[in-house]
């Protein structure tokens, strides 16, 4: 997984013989990226051959909404968004806002939408971060996590502009979290009753993996050298490189995106999907905003209401400091830490995920 495997250097020479050598030279060194490409595409395929892979069979794209519609932001970004019904309307319930991170988009939220969907006793609203999933791309400048807090109260004022509301962010969703309370304090304790913070930061990004994504960044040096000057090269580049190297991308988002053990492979493939869907050109014009991102003042606004916060003790993107960071200011969050578990933590421990949730939706 070497920059070779992008560009074999041509030795330059001035006599044939010399010339010669260094044909052989590159024919070795094509022969080892061959073997190279083959090694990784022989573990890759073993590795998905699980056959006690839980989530074989499980369908990701098969999740039930009422209700899908737009919200045009004054960007003119669309928004998609989905809602899903209560079976049993039970009175004061909340409505549960689920806010998705970095190069993913709702459906990480998979099985928490499952479960409370099947329990039938809260609303539910799903959304794309503009860039990301079925929602519309910026058209020019750079992405703001400001503006991503304001995006989440244009998606409340829509769907849900009554009525209790507790707010699921994960990763960057939980930074959009703190962005909506910098600029909303005053819903925090009156409209939003409960926060849910999963594997998230406040600041402190300088010492996360955040802004260059394992499945992005450690794919070798030409992709970085390509991220970092997007502008010359353009998005569509900049994918194509990717996809050149897909199988490296599903090793690293194992690798970086999941705990120890042996994570389900459907659910490694399910993440990486989700990681190659947001475009390089979303990628680069989100890192300046998420590198500075630095927000602890605005969870002052979140202790007037109970929050949970949980993350995978071997989260590699926003390390288990982060979360301790956030507790330390909200000392009367309940905090959750999952053994063996990396930056998905609902995806790859959705069990141990959906019962901390659902014990703190039955303690407000």
């Amino acid at each position: 997984m070497t920059s070779s495997r992008f560009r074999v250097p041509l030795p330059r020479a001035s006599h044939p013989r010399a010339a010669i050598g260094a044909l052989a030279a590159v024919g070795v060194a094509a022969a080892g990226l061959v073997a190279g490409v083959a090694t990784e595409r022989a573990l890759v395929r073993r590795l998905k051959a699980d056959p006690t892979d839980r989530y074989a069979g499980e369908d990701f794209g098969a999740q039930r909404f009422d209700e899908a519609l737009r919200v045009e932001m004054p960007d003119g970004t669309d928004i998609h968004v989905e809602t899903v019904e209560p079976a049993r309307a039970v009175r004061g319930n909340p409505t549960i806002v689920l806010v998705h991170g970095f190069c993913l988009d709702q459906g990480t939220f998979h099985f928490q939408r499952k479960l409370l969907a099947a329990q039938g006793e809260h609303r539910i609203v799903a959304y794309d971060q503009p860039g990301h999933g079925r929602s519309g791309q910026l058209e020019t400048g750079e992405y703001d996590l400001t503006a991503l807090g304001r995006t989440l109260r244009a998606v409340i004022d829509r769907t849900a502009p009554e009525g209790p509301l507790v707010l699921v962010g994960h990763s960057m969703g939980g930074m959009t979290i703190m962005a909506f309370a910098e600029l909303f304090p005053e819903l925090f304790g009156d409209r939003v009753v409960g926060t849910v913070l999963l594997a998230t930061s406040g600041g402190l990004l300088a010492e996360t993996k955040l802004v260059a994504p394992a499945l992005l960044g450690r794919v070798g040096a030409p992709v970085l050298h390509m991220m970092s000057n997007a502008a010359r090269y353009g998005g569509p580049v900049i994918d194509r490189a990717r996809r050149s190297t897909s199988n490296v991308a599903w090793l690293l988002t194992r690798r970086y995106g999941f705990g120890t053990g042996h994570p389900s492979p459907a659910l490694v493939s399910y993440v990486e999907e989700m990681n190659s869907r947001t475009s390089a050109d979303t990628v680069t014009r989100y890192l300046r905003t998420l590198a500075t991102h630095s927000r602890f003042p605005a969870l002052a606004a979140l202790a007037s209401a109970p929050v949970l916060v949980l993350v995978g003790e071997n989260d590699m993107i926003t390390p288990v400091a982060h979360s301790e960071e956030i507790v330390r200011r909200l000392p009367h969050a309940e905090f959750v830490k999952i053994p063996n578990s990396g930056h998905v933590v609902m995806l790859e421990h959705a069990d141990e995920v959906n019962a901390a949730l659902t014990r703190f939706l039955e303690e407000l």
